[in-house]
C-alpha cells in the first residue's frame, strides 16, 4: 500500500490542486503504513483493539486514504459501497430487526479493519501482493515487446481468410491478449486499435465491429491460463490448486468463444462480411518470429507449473525474466538502444500503474469484506437468500445472478466477484453446489456487466473508438455474447462440464452438448430467419443445454 498510494494519488492527479491534495494524503497514508509495518509485533499483542487516540486517528486516516485512492482510480461506486459498509458497522446497531447488529467499541471496529487480518490486510491483500502483482508484471513485460504484434499475426493468419475474417481475427487476438491482461477495457483499447479500423475498412457495420471487440475482449478474464486476478483469488477462497482452477475454467471459456464465433458466422451470412485481403496479411516469417515473443515466456510459465512443479508465482518470475530478455531485441533481432530503453520503460511504468490500480481496488473491497465478517451481515444475507429461495437451488441462482449483475455494474469484476461470493457463495454451497462450481458461476456473472446496459465499460470504449451509438453496440454485444449469460447457468445444469481434470470423458460430453445448444441459440438470435424459425432454434438450443434439468423436474 505504501508503494501504491503515490502512483494513484500523486502521479495520477489531473490538476495541480489534486496533486497537492494527493501528496498530503499519500504522505499521511504512507506514514501510517510504515507505522503498522514497524510496529507489527507490538500491535499484534493488542488483538485488534486500538490502545490510544493516536492509533484511532491513524486507523481513520488509513481507511479514508484507501477510499479516496479508490475513488481517484476507478470512480465513485466502489468507494461509496465501502463508505456505506463503514456507516453500517458504526451505526447498524440502531437498525431494528435481524439486519441490525449488536454494536462494538469503535476501537475494536477500526482495529480489526486496520491492524489485524480482518480488514484491509486480509486474504485479498495477501493474494494481490504474493501472486496477482507478479502476473500483472508478467503481462506488462509481454505487452511492451513484440508479443502483442505476435497475437495479431497469429490471429490474422489463422482466421483472416475466412468469411467474416476481420471479426474472427479480433476474437482470436482478444482471447490471446485478454488471457494475460485480465482487463476487458484494456483489451478493447489495445487490440481494438488494430482490429476496429480493419473491420470498418472492410465494410462491417460499426455497431457490429464495436460489439465484436467488446465481446471478444470481455472473454479474456475467463480464459486460462491467467484469467486476470480472479483465478488467484479463487485459489485462496476455494483452496483448489491453481491447475485445478485452470482445468475447470478451460471448457467453459472455449464454449464462450465458440458461441461468439458462431454468432459472427450468422452475421457474416446476414451482411456478407469479407475476410482480410491477402496483401494485408502478415508474412509467414513475421508470424513465426513474433509468435515466439509470447510463446517462449508462456512455455517457461507452463513448464514451471506443470513439469518442474514450481509454484505459479515462481514460474511467473522465471517467465518474467524470459520476457525481459526478449525486450532487448525487435522482430528483426536487432538491438536498438533507444527502442530497448522505450520498451523497458513502458514495461516498468505499465506494470507499476496496473499493480497500484489493483492494490487500491483490493484494499477498498477488503473494507467491505471486513465489515461483512465483523457485523455478521454476510451470514444474514446468506440466510435471506436461503429463505427466499425456499431451499430450492434455482431461485437462489437467479437471485445471485441478479446481485452479481447489479454489483458488477458498479465495481470492477474481481471486487464484484469477491463481494458476491462472500454473501451468496455459502448459500449456493448449502443448496448443493460444490465450492468451485459456485465460485465460477459468481465470477462469470460478475463479468456480464462489461457488455450489459446501463453500465458496460467495454461497450463504451468500443463504441467511442468506432464512433457509434453505444446502445446499438450494447444490444449487438448482448446477442453476440449470449454465452456469457447461458454458460454459467449451463455449468450448474451440467456440472460435469467443469470436471475436465477428474472425469474428462463426461466433461467432453457436456462440452459438446452445450456447444450444440449454444450454436442453435446464437443462430436463432442473429441469423436472418423468420420469427418462427428463430423461435424453433432458440427452443431447441435451450432444450439441448437444459434438457436433463427439465426431465428431472418432470420426473
Amino acid at each position: 500500500m505504501a508503494f501504491a498510494l503515490p502512483w494513484i494519488l500523486c502521479l495520477g492527479a489531473q490538476t495541480q490542486l489534486s496533486r497537492i491534495i494527493g501528496l498530503v494524503l499519500a504522505s499521511a497514508g504512507v506514514t501510517c503504513c510504515l507505522w503498522i509495518a514497524f510496529s507489527h509485533n507490538a500491535l499484534g499483542d493488542q488483538y485488534g483493539f486500538l490502545a490510544s487516540p493516536g492509533q484511532v486517528i491513524g486507523a481513520i486516516i488509513l481507511l479514508l486514504v484507501v477510499i479516496e485512492a479508490a475513488r481517484r482510480a476507478i470512480g465513485w461506486p466502489l468507494p461509496v459501497v465501502a463508505a456505506v459498509a463503514l456507516a453500517y458497522a458504526l451505526w447498524g446497531e440502531h437498525i431494528p430487526g435481524e439486519f441490525g447488529h449488536s454494536g462494538m467499541p469503535i476501537e475494536s471496529l477500526l482495529g480489526t479493519l486496520t491492524i489485524t487480518e480482518g480488514g484491509i490486510w486480509g486474504i485479498l491483500t495477501g493474494i494481490s501482493v504474493n501472486v496477482v502483482a507478479i502476473f500483472v508484471i508478467f503481462g506488462a513485460i509481454l505487452n511492451s515487446g513484440e508479443a502483442g504484434r505476435g497475437f495479431m499475426n497469429i490471429a490474422s493468419t489463422a482466421a483472416g481468410r475466412l468469411k467474416g475474417g476481420g471479426a474472427k481475427v479480433s476474437v482470436i487476438s482478444s482471447a490471446l491478449f485478454g488471457s494475460i491482461s485480465g482487463s476487458a477495457s484494456a483489451n478493447v483499447a489495445s487490440t481494438g486499435a488494430i482490429t476496429l479500423p480493419a473491420m470498418t475498412r472492410l465494410g462491417y457495420p460499426k455497431r457490429l465491429a464495436g460489439a465484436v471487440e467488446a465481446v471478444a475482449s470481455s472473454g479474456g478474464q475467463i480464459m486460462p491460463p491467467l484469467m486476470g486476478a480472479g483465478a488467484f483469488v479463487m485459489v485462496e477462497l476455494t483452496q483448489v490448486p491453481y491447475t485445478g482452477i485452470m482445468a475447470a475454467a478451460l471448457l467453459p471459456a472455449i464454449l464462450y468463444f465458440f458461441a461468439v464465433w458462431v454468432g459472427i458466422n450468422a452475421y457474416a451470412r446476414k451482411y456478407d462480411l469479407k475476410g482480410i485481403p491477402d496483401d494485408e496479411k502478415p508474412a509467414i516469417r513475421d508470424v513465426i518470429v513474433t509468435s515466439g515473443f509470447f510463446l517462449i515466456p508462456f512455455s517457461v510459465l507452463l513448464w514451471g507449473m506443470f513439469v518442474a512443479n514450481l509454484t505459479p508465482q515462481y514460474s511467473a518470475c522465471l517467465a518474467i525474466f524470459a520476457g525481459f530478455l526478449l525486450l532487448l531485441v525487435d522482430k528483426d533481432f536487432a538491438f536498438e538502444k533507444n527502442e530497448v530503453k522505450v520498451r523497458i520503460t513502458r514495461a516498468l511504468i505499465t506494470g507499476a500503474r496496473q499493480v497500484a490500480l489493483i492494490t487500491v481496488i483490493i484494499l477498498c473491497a477488503s473494507i467491505i469484506i471486513g465489515v461483512l465478517g465483523i457485523t455478521g451481515l454476510g451470514v444474514k444475507i446468506t440466510s435471506l437468500i436461503l429463505s427466499i429461495s425456499a431451499a430450492n437451488i434455482w431461485p437462489a441462482v437467479l437471485l445471485t445472478a441478479l446481485a452479481c449483475l447489479l454489483l458488477g455494474m458498479e465495481v470492477p469484476t474481481t471486487a464484484a466477484y469477491v463481494i458476491c461470493v462472500s454473501v451468496a457463495g455459502p448459500a449456493l454451497i448449502d443448496l448443493g453446489l460444490n465450492p468451485l462450481q459456485a465460485h465460477l458461476f459468481v465470477f462469470w456473472f460478475a463479468l456480464i456487466s462489461t457488455i450489459t446496459p446501463p453500465v458496460c465499460g467495454a461497450v463504451f470504449i468500443a463504441s467511442g473508438m468506432v464512433n457509434e451509438n453505444w446502445l446499438k453496440v450494447a444490444f449487438t454485444s448482448m446477442a453476440l455474447g449470449v454465452g456469457l449469460y447461458v454458460i454459467p447457468v449451463g455449468m450448474i445444469a451440467n456440472p460435469d462440464l467443469i470436471e475436465l481434470a477428474h472425469a474428462p470423458g463426461k466433461a467432453l460430453v457436456s462440452f459438446f452438448q452445450l456447444a450444440l445448444g449454444l450454436g442453435l441459440i446464437s443462430y436463432g438470435l442473429i441469423a436472418p430467419y423468420r420469427i418462427f424459425g428463430r423461435l424453433l432454434l432458440l427452443i431447441a438450443g435451450m432444450a439441448t443445454i437444459f434438457g436433463r434439468l427439465f426431465a428431472s423436474y418432470l420426473v
